[in-house]
């Protein structure tokens, strides 16, 4: 099973922690042998820094305002490496309760990983259209909410999440309905409140429908494309390499996010493609042709490489750009040193 395990790393008070990421690779089969479980002190490692890493997310602003240093790189950081997060949070937790008969398929995963996706864009559609940034608390309940699995796992083993525990109710069966009720009660809801606040009071900063909804043009396109090459698929890529696909998704998705965050900080138009969907199409259209029926996993494995290097090189010409416009350092508050 992947384990991908956070933790922050803040230098100075120029710009937010920025999370750093890495992953285990750690084999987990109850069909085993030897039924090997995953160490305890893993799942205690992966609770505390889940836990230090969210703490530190959400003191950064404090602690730029506080050394003065708050700038629009600041909020293009935290929110733009927030947004490639989302996928480690749902995929970890699925790691937790597992894909037999007690655990969550894996298409049901990738529905929940897309509410989690449009109930971060949600937020960020929101400022597009109103200027305000409101973050709802589904955000901070789930992120203590995971800490809190992740240390009882080590306590009491992944055994006990297959057992129901109230009614033949399943532990799966709460998960699912905690992301679904959060996203539908707390997240919506407050996103449609203060858009509509807006409107009444004359505020808004689009008023056709079209511009609107032009941010969530990419989001709704990449989930049909990615939801149709699952149905599609010849080998069934989702059920033999769901892992990869969950980041493929979320790494399409964490670029068309931090696009759009550039737009509503630089208060200029959303583009309504994002140009990561064309390679998408591209190898979908080739699955479908059937003109490649043996390479779809490294079709799969190439496109992933693909958009992950691409995002990268994207954040970091961003960064350096909006570094030299402000004139200040990445993870300093040192001003840099005129020529």
């Amino acid at each position: 099973l992947l384990f991908p395990l956070s933790f922050t790393v803040q230098r100075g008070g120029q710009q937010p922690p920025v999370p750093v990421r890495h992953a285990s690779l750690l084999e987990h089969d109850s069909e085993a042998p030897d039924h090997q479980h995953v160490p305890n002190g893993v799942w205690v490692i992966v609770g505390l820094l889940n836990f230090i890493a969210y703490t530190l997310d959400g003191v950064d602003g404090k602690q730029a305002r506080r050394t003065n240093s708050s700038t629009p790189l600041g909020e293009l950081f935290d929110h733009g490496l927030d947004s490639w997060a989302c996928v480690y949070f749902v995929v970890t937790v699925y790691s937790t309760f597992g894909r037999g008969s007690t655990g969550v398929s894996v298409f049901v995963l990738y529905l929940l990983l897309w509410v989690v996706l449009f109930s971060f864009i949600l937020s960020h559609w929101e400022k597009y259209n109103t200027g305000i940034l409101f973050l709802p608390w589904g955000y901070d309940i789930s992120q203590v909410t995971i800490s809190i699995v992740y240390i009882v796992t080590a306590i009491v083993g992944v055994e006990a999440w297959y057992a129901p525990f109230l009614f033949n109710f399943l532990y799966r069966d709460l998960f699912t309905t905690m992301i679904i009720a959060c996203a539908l009660t707390v997240t919506l809801p407050m996103s449609l409140y203060n858009f509509y606040k807006a409107y009444k009071n004359n505020t808004l900063k689009h008023h056709s429908v079209y511009e609107i909804m032009l941010p969530l043009v990419s989001p709704v396109l990449l989930f049909v494309l990615c939801t149709t090459w699952i149905f599609v698929s010849p080998m069934d890529i989702l059920e033999v390499h769901p892992r990869l696909f969950y980041f493929m998704v979320g790494t399409a998705f964490a670029n068309i996010s931090c696009q759009l965050i550039v737009c509503q900080m630089s208060s200029t138009r959303c583009q309504p493609l994002n140009w990561m969907l064309l390679p998408i199409a591209l190898v979908l259209s080739v699955v479908v042709s059937g003109f490649a029926p043996n390479s779809e996993t490294l079709l799969l494995y190439l496109l992933t490489a693909f958009l992950t290097l691409a995002h990268i090189h994207y954040g970091v010409v961003v960064v350096s750009q909006l570094s030299r416009h402000f004139n200040i350092r990445p993870f300093s508050l040192k001003k840099p040193t005129p020529d």
